[in-house]
């Protein structure tokens, strides 16, 4: 089926009628103690319907809210899907909040009833109980230690969904009531936004927007029934909903949930899916998991991997039907002997597509994994375009841009070179927040708030309008320009860069610790802990070594003059990152003010 003519049907409409069409195809694998286990489109719908039943008797009014605090399994499309069957609204919650960060979303979004994976999570929620005057009831999916737990208000989601078969039954037609009534323009979802500068907002999706996200990543990735994805990034932002609900259930592909995101690069390597989304900071840890392989391979097979490295790199942006026969033939020797093998190390071998989105990726990253053969594209979106709003195409690739515009989206450049989007894709709004969405959306334009010049016909985000920095000298940098270069290197993990109103660029620069403390083993350098190793002299050197490569690509202007070597991990709980990994600028800036003035007292 063309992406164009997909059915005007909500999401649990149409997930319905894959139930009809096609009941016995298998739409969900959840792994469990190794196995995994089918879910055929049939059962899908059905304990989604009993799901709906069963959180409509714990109290789930119509357009209630829902919300789901779980890593993702099974039980989180069940239960968004099936608040969706009665009328209800989903939101999800990052299990790696805090309490305080939980009860925020808990609070302003008007939960009703919240999902919980497990004893964790519960606990999360009963420390900020007293704040939630309209939660009625909290759902636990995992029960192990729960027993002594208030039954009044805790209920395990087993009990929920045998509560629902057995309402299903003695009331079979209301699902169906509930589902002739929905209309494309009703709020399916609140995705919460990262809240790098400032509290989280809820950005309201309507069925409208998702269908229509539907259509255009289907139609950019060329989706077809057969293909299969990992969902294993947050299912509480917008990216992962594209993959594991969005697309899936209007294109009827298979969905696999693996045990835990520890278990994550051996999940790949067990489905091989055929499409793969990952952030930039996945990305990173692949890369650094290679050169760490790369390191205990010994010398001839790494004098082996450069030698296919180097032979493939320059055509490695090519697409294949462009190449010549002698590229042609590097190509498949160097697949053979090398690339082969690491394809198949990090899972992706049979990958068709494979995605980088949702913030910055340094260029070298990109190139480093089209060269082994992985085909990595890039995408552009935001939780208000609904998903992607730019892509690339895996046959149409241009280095360090983000595509063109997707089906049934369009996007021009306003003031400022602002990138401004218009379609069926972009958001509904922001719950309780009228003045921030009229201030987004002006004249049935999205302002996006970043910056881009358009290249050979493909768009190239320059940076966020708020973070471009104006140096003493007066010259504009972009610092996610200079942070992604320099975190293009597998020994640096993160990299923050100071120029406002100075005379240079400075940075604070995180070590990888894994990648590092293999090259400290190689170099018989003893080290005890995080702080230790980032202390010693010869991690100093290897960092200004990397920091000179990443100057090398850059402006003289943009080039880290001087840097300081962060003594432990940026942490979420710190508040120096959000629950995406987004660095929180300002506060970090605070927290290293001495360490930041030293930079330029030294001068």
């Amino acid at each position: 089926m063309a992406p164009s003519s997909f059915p005007e049907l909500t999401l649990p409409q149409i997930l319905r009628e894959q139930a009809r069409r096609t009941p016995d195809r298998i739409a969900v694998r959840q792994k469990d103690f190794g196995i995994w286990n089918p879910v055929s489109w049939a059962a899908y719908f059905e304990r989604s319907a009993a799901v709906g039943h069963g959180l409509r008797k714990l109290g789930l009014s119509q357009q209630g809210h829902l919300a789901i605090l779980s890593e993702n399994r099974i039980e989180w499309v069940l239960a968004q899907l099936g608040a969706g069957m009665i009328g209800a609204v989903a939101i999800g919650v990052y299990p790696t909040s805090p309490a305080n960060e939980v009860g925020y979303v808990l609070e302003h979004s008007d939960a009703e009833i919240i999902v919980c994976e497990d004893q964790e999570q519960v606990d999360k929620v009963l420390e900020v109980r007293d704040q939630l005057p309209r939660l009625k009831k909290i759902v636990v999916v995992e029960k192990k230690g729960m027993r002594a737990y208030p039954g009044d208000i805790v209920v395990s989601f087993d009990a929920v969904e045998e509560l629902g078969a057995a309402d299903r039954k003695a009331d079979p037609g209301f699902v169906d009531a509930c589902l002739e009534r929905q209309t494309a323009d009703d709020i399916a979802l609140m995705i919460y936004t990262s809240g790098s500068t400032g509290k989280p907002k809820a950005a309201m999706l309507s069925y409208r927007n998702i269908r229509a996200q539907a259509i255009a990543v289907a139609d950019l990735f060329g989706i077809t029934p057969e293909m299969t994805h990992l969902s294993y990034l947050p299912l509480c932002h917008v990216a992962e909903q594209m993959m594991t609900t969005f697309a899936p259930i209007y294109c009827g592909t298979q969905i696999n949930f693996g045990e835990s995101l520890r278990t994550v690069q051996e999940d790949l390597r067990e489905i091989a899916p055929s499409m793969f989304l990952g952030v930039p900071r996945i990305w990173e840890k692949l890369h650094s998991s290679i050169h760490v392989r790369m390191l205990d391979s010994g010398p001839w097979r790494r004098k082996l991997f450069d030698w296919a490295y180097e032979g493939c790199e320059p055509f490695a942006e090519k697409p294949r039907s462009a190449r010549t026969p002698a590229e042609k033939l590097r190509y498949l020797i160097s697949y053979m002997l090398v690339f082969r093998a690491l394809q198949n190390y990090i899972g992706l071998r049979k990958a068709k597509v494979a995605m980088t989105g949702a913030a910055p990726i340094s260029p070298r990253i990109v190139r480093f994994f089209r060269t082994i053969g992985v085909p990595l594209v890039e995408i552009y979106g935001a939780t208000e375009t609904g998903g992607v709003a730019i892509g690339q195409r895996v046959g149409d690739v241009r280095s360090g841009c983000v595509g063109t515009p997707l089906l049934g989206v369009e996007a021009r450049l306003g003031d400022q070179d602002e990138v401004l989007v218009r379609g069926d894709t972009v958001f509904s709004g922001y719950y309780k927040a009228p003045e921030a969405t009229e201030a987004t959306i002006r004249d049935g334009w999205l302002h996006t708030g970043d910056v881009a010049v358009v290249e050979g016909g493909q768009y190239r985000i320059v940076d966020r309008l708020k973070d471009i920095m104006i140096t003493a000298g007066g010259k504009n940098l972009s610092p996610s320009e200079i942070e992604n270069t320099v975190k293009g290197s597998p020994y640096i993990k993160e990299c923050i860069v100071i120029a406002e109103a100075r005379k240079f660029v400075s940075a604070l620069i995180q070590i990888d610790y894994e990648t590092v403390g293999k090259w400290a083993e190689e170099e018989r350098i003893a080290y005890t802990n995080f702080r230790n190793l980032s202390e010693n002299p010869g991690v100093r050197e290897l960092v200004e070594k990397e920091i000179a490569i990443a100057n090398a690509q850059l402006a003289q202007v943009a080039g880290i003059k001087r840097f300081h070597l962060l003594t432990k991990e940026l942490d979420h709980d710190d508040d120096e990152v959000t629950a995406t990994m987004k660095v929180r600028r300002s506060n970090i800036q605070k927290k290293y003010t001495a360490e930041i003035e030293a930079l330029y007292a030294r001068a």
